[in-house]
């Protein structure tokens, strides 16, 4: 049996990829010299859960359980936070772009999809849960000082306005690992409780 890559995921709305894209493009302008891997904006997401290899007859009972865990959940509205970087704003490996709003209620949908998924010994994550959406991987042969510049740039950055939106739904999807890059494919999505179409 073919076995695919997945993971469990928030899709975001158009408008915030825009908003997204319009950020992305304006810290390449300010960083055109540090060598660093942008995420293609039409791709980003809000990871939940990477489930890594299963095999394709196990969609169906992942999506059932995935229901399972989405139902415990009403919908909710997410904003954009702050921008951030990982490990530390001191020597950026990672910039990332932080959550506002609802996250109470975001945190309790990850955490009823990890118990949803133990049941298809699916282990849970062994690090806290932190939210957030990856804009750039710094390359390795970026230097320290081009490091540290990035953060202390990514602090006194200001994201552009942008108003919350509305989560309703979570997907299952595949993940395949290409020479240009990974390519996403929605296999099910799962609508929150009294969510609406």
């Amino acid at each position: 049996m073919a076995q695919i890559r997945t993971f469990i995921s928030i899709n975001l709305p158009e408008e915030v990829r825009a908003h997204l894209e319009k950020l992305e493009t304006d810290l390449k302008k300010s960083f055109p010299s540090i060598s660093a891997k942008w995420v293609d904006v039409s791709s980003l997401h809000l990871t939940l859960k990477f489930l890594g290899s299963i095999e394709e007859n196990k969609i169906d009972s992942v999506t059932v359980a995935l229901a399972k865990g989405a139902e415990q959940t009403t919908p909710f509205s997410l904003g954009m936070g702050g921008l951030g970087a990982f490990p530390n704003m001191r020597r950026v490996d990672v910039v990332v772009v932080g959550l506002s709003g609802e996250l109470d209620c975001l945190l309790q949908l990850q955490n009823n999809i990890e118990e949803a998924m133990k049941p298809l010994g699916f282990r849970p994550e062994s690090r806290p849960f932190a939210p957030h959406l990856t804009l750039a991987r710094l390359r390795e042969q970026s230097t320290i000082q081009e490091r540290q510049a990035m953060g202390q740039a990514l602090q006194s950055a200001q994201l552009p306005p942008m108003g919350p939106f509305k989560v309703t739904s979570v997907n299952l999807m595949k993940s395949e690992l290409l020479r240009t890059g990974a390519v996403y494919t929605e296999l099910s999505h799962v609508r929150l409780s009294e969510a609406t179409a």
